[in-house]
């Protein structure tokens, strides 16, 4: 029985490091390639000596395919492909490959330059890592060989966020990476057609979450943002470069705009401006809003939003800072947060996940002591509040997909183990399907039964009308007999070919007469045997001038076999 096998190296019952190897019809892939935000040791990459303990990956993987540019996506890429060693393929979407390069630098920058780290990717290796990159297109069928084929689909997310399709003869997998099934101020929401995968692989960050109305949590943003100015503190908002940022970004521009306010809004980091490039370089990528706008104005050059530099951070009065990274575990969000924490007047949005281990995951947990960096103590006095304004689909999203795609078993991955055996039984329950949530190193194999199609001619659809049989039902199996004929690599099943006795007779008298020093017989089941070699004469309904001569033998009488053949082909002499 052919088989699907998935193992997650990062992100079985974990957000972070994702890393999923599938293997399909003889084929190795891995999906995702990223570092863990809650680990500084061997932890933050995925542990790749289970694909082979020596040597280089390349002859264990056919392809590699990146969903999108977040480092716990991405972030082990020249890890892998430069350190342990890799050259094949690498498959990322356009806007992914142009902003995934900046992101490692970035992080690369953080922890070589500032924390002084060794055993880590160089500025060379991120270079050498992008040249194997080939970038694809939404729904384009890419084929990574001859047997071998992938299809991007949008996910919304982030700028160039894919799912993809994975492909091998009758049997698929589909991996979504991270999706959003509603749109937003910039992004469109993801989407896939009836693909009815094998099995589809999805996140379930938010899997028992269901979001409240996105206007209302915007409303509330505003709000919290507004009231802090007015009593002149300051609100620190820790977000990732590109996504969320852009997001709220639009969001609190209008909203100055229309309240005519006056404290001042940063965005700290270069990243932003090489961001909002992207965006407008990716402009198709973005929603119908945007793109329609655009030929006007620019939705990502803002008028209150001010680039932030480091000493501002001191200045007396209110302000609103966007800092990077999203999860306070590094980086300018850590130091303006170590500096405003200790005064109440203040306030900390997070607005999206925070991963275990990180300063954002820690004080979102009401914890009022850190230690920073193992040295001195930190007190939080200053108010934290969560927002989600995360791009992940929640259950009700996920649920939606399963919908869209009709998979034929579902995969959890991407997630706390809790909250997807919570979903695993949602799933299960509402669709009828296996769903699995393997953590990491453990594999997961699913029996495909792939389906042959076959064309059926007129004739026999027709015939079976006629023995008063139902109409075909796409939904409902049902047998039918007939000559089944493989020709050019496409099947078709006949009508059963009529034996044709009169045919079979002339042939007879013929051989009778050619062959005289064999035993030659003329059976009553429409058989004619020389020797032991067997000929059948038979014409089919939709060609009955044609007739169709079918000899066999077994391997001993070649000889015979050939010679009988080679006769028949000359023809019947012209008296029979």
């Amino acid at each position: 029985m052919p088989e699907i096998k998935v193992t997650p190296l990062g992100a079985g019952q974990d957000v972070g490091r994702s890393c999923i190897l599938v293997s399909i019809g003889g084929k190795n892939i891995m999906l995702d390639c990223g570092m863990h935000m809650g680990y500084n040791d061997d932890r933050r990459f995925p542990d790749f000596s289970y694909i082979t303990q020596n040597g280089r990956l390349t002859e264990f993987l056919d392809c590699v395919i990146i969903s999108h540019f977040h480092l716990d996506h991405c972030g082990a890429l020249p890890y892998m492909s430069e350190m342990v060693g890799y050259d094949g393929p690498i498959y990322m979407t356009h806007p992914t490959k142009a902003i995934c390069p900046i992101l490692l630098e970035d992080f690369r920058k953080i922890t070589v330059d500032k924390k002084g780290e060794t055993n880590f990717f160089t500025s060379q290796m991120i270079k050498d890592c992008m040249k194997k990159v080939v970038p694809i297109n939404l729904h384009q069928t890419v084929q990574v060989d001859d047997e071998l084929e992938i299809k991007a689909y949008y996910a919304g997310h982030v700028l160039g966020a894919a799912m993809v399709q994975i492909k091998v003869g009758a049997e698929s997998v589909v991996y979504t990476g991270d999706y959003n099934m509603t749109p937003d101020r910039h992004l469109g929401a993801a989407w896939i057609d009836k693909c009815r995968p094998d099995i589809l692989i999805t996140e379930s960050t938010y899997a028992t979450t269901i979001r409240d109305s996105k206007r209302c949590r915007e409303r509330d943003f505003l709000k919290k943002v507004h009231e802090t100015v007015e009593r002149g503190g300051k609100v620190l908002i820790p977000v990732f470069a590109l996504g969320r940022a852009q997001e709220l970004c639009i969001l609190l521009e209008t909203f100055w705009e229309r309240m005519n306010l006056k404290a001042p809004i940063y965005f700290s980091t270069g990243l932003t401006e090489k961001a909002n490039h992207y965006y407008k370089l990716f402009i198709t990528w973005t929603n119908q809003k945007i793109r329609k706008t655009f030929v006007q104005r620019n939705m990502f050059e803002f008028k209150h939003i001010k680039a932030f530099d480091r000493t501002y951070a001191d200045n007396p009065g209110p302000m609103v800072v966007f800092a990077t990274p999203g999860m306070l575990h590094a980086g300018q969000s850590l130091q303006i947060f170590k500096k405003w924490a200790g005064n109440e007047k203040n306030m900390v949005i997070m607005p999206g996940y925070c991963v275990q281990g990180t300063i954002g995951h820690k004080i979102l947990n009401g914890q009022k002591k850190l230690e920073i960096e193992g040295r001195a103590t930190l007190e939080v006095k200053l108010q934290v509040e969560y927002m989600s304004f995360s791009a992940h689909a929640d259950a009700k999203g996920i649920m939606q997909l399963i919908r869209m795609a009709e998979p034929r078993n579902i995969l959890l991955v991407h997630g706390e183990a809790k909250k997807m055996e919570f979903l695993k039984d949602k799933i299960e329950q509402e669709f009828n399907v296996s769903c699995f949530m393997p953590a990491n190193g453990e594999t997961t194999t699913v029996e495909t039964n792939p389906s042959v199609p076959v064309d059926i001619s007129l004739n026999l659809l027709k015939r079976e009308m006629a023995l008063g049989g139902p109409l075909p039902d796409p939904k409902k199996p049902r047998t039918m007999h007939g000559t089944l004929i493989m020709k050019d690599n496409s099947l078709r099943l006949l009508q059963d070919p009529h034996s044709d006795a009169d045919t079979l007779t002339r042939i007879y008298t013929h051989l009778k007469s050619v062959l005289k020093a064999y035993t030659i017989q003329h059976l009553p089941d429409g058989t004619v045997m020389v020797e032991s070699i067997v000929i059948k004469v038979s014409s089919t309904a939709e060609e009955p001038n044609i007739k169709v001569i079918l000899l066999s033998w077994s391997y001993q009488d070649e000889e015979l076999g050939s010679f009988l053949s080679t006769l028949l082909k000359k023809g019947l002499p012209a008296g029979l």
